[in-house]
């Protein structure tokens, strides 16, 4: 589990080091990422492109049957936005590197039959603590407030 987290945090320190919002995301399939991305709302003056939509766009079309098999690892708690489409693939496990920042939907989640497991990762928080500092309006606009 841990090298998968790891995995998703190199994808959110690209995204910070792009300028862009640092949350990143794999997607696992029996033990093998198939899909990894970043938040590249501010790259690509996109609405949606969070770090878990990233790399589930990055995975490309996979029938539902792949979907209800993987395990989707995040560096902080899925949104609204991010929890609906896990629901709507049927993702049954999602790993967050961390949930201190900003609490998404991990109840709904649970609530719908997803295993949802914090790890409180040090480094997945300080990260989002550095850039809130240096961008709060960024972060803001990016949870919709």
């Amino acid at each position: 589990m841990k090298n998968f987290l790891e995995d998703a945090y190199a994808e959110a320190a690209t995204g910070y080091a792009e300028g862009g919002i640092p949350i990143g995301s794999v997607l696992v399939h029996q033990g093998k990422v198939i899909g990894r991305g970043h938040n590249r709302r501010v790259q690509k003056g996109s609405a949606i492109l969070h770090g878990e939509m990233d790399a589930l766009e990055n995975a490309g079309r996979l029938p539902a049957s792949v979907y209800r098999q993987c395990e989707l690892y995040t560096t902080l708690s899925p949104c609204p936005m991010c929890s609906g489409t896990i629901l709507l693939y049927g993702i049954p496990r999602v790993i967050v590197g961390e949930n201190k920042t900003f609490l998404g939907e991990e109840e709904l989640l649970r609530a719908k039959g997803v295993e949802v497991i914090v790890v409180n990762d040090a480094a997945c928080y300080d990260l989002m603590q550095l850039f809130i500092s240096k961008n709060p309006e960024l972060w803001n606009e990016d949870i919709g407030v």
